[in-house]
């Protein structure tokens, strides 16, 4: 196995990690939606985003 493809498989994300692209697209209009599960997928987003802020903050804090 080459070391380019050993890097690719490294950073596959899978069906997990494609979770966290898809949440923030449009739904798809064709899929049945009710508003407990927009609500959840808004809550969602919210953790995501709140996750990725701290991460932030503590890479700031450690570097500085």
């Amino acid at each position: 196995m080459s070391e380019k493809n050993k890097v690719q498989e490294f950073f596959k994300l899978g069906e997990f990690g494609n979770y966290f692209t898809r949440v923030f697209q449009k739904p798809d209009p064709n899929k049945p939606s009710n508003f407990n599960l927009r609500m959840m997928h808004g809550i969602n987003k919210i953790s995501i985003v709140m996750f990725l802020i701290a991460i932030i903050v503590w890479i700031i804090k450690r570097v500085i």
